[in-house]
């Protein structure tokens, strides 16, 4: 097994952790954001205010994106699996 492939599969795994990462904190940033500038504009500074609609909108984006996360992550395990004899050599 040489350097280069180890790199190559920690390199896609770093990216699946990333992107799978970036689909639920997105629009909780975005959600955050968009409470925070109702919080400016009405003055209303209630720390607990934006946590309710940001945990729902975490809540909805792994109930509607569970499936995709779920298959991306067993694609990347079988073609790790899969892959064991041409690591090994």
């Amino acid at each position: 097994m040489t350097p280069q492939i180890m790199l190559d599969v920690f390199g896609e795994a770093i990216w699946l952790v990333i992107t799978l990462v970036l689909v639920i904190v997105v629009p909780s940033l975005l959600v955050g954001l968009l409470i925070a500038i109702f919080q400016a504009a009405t003055q209303i500074n209630e720390q607990t205010l934006s946590f309710l609609p940001r945990l729902m909108v975490i809540l909805l984006i792994i109930l509607l994106m569970g499936p995709w996360m779920v298959t991306k992550l067993t694609d990347q395990f079988h073609k790790i699996f899969e892959s064991i004899p041409v690591m090994i050599g």
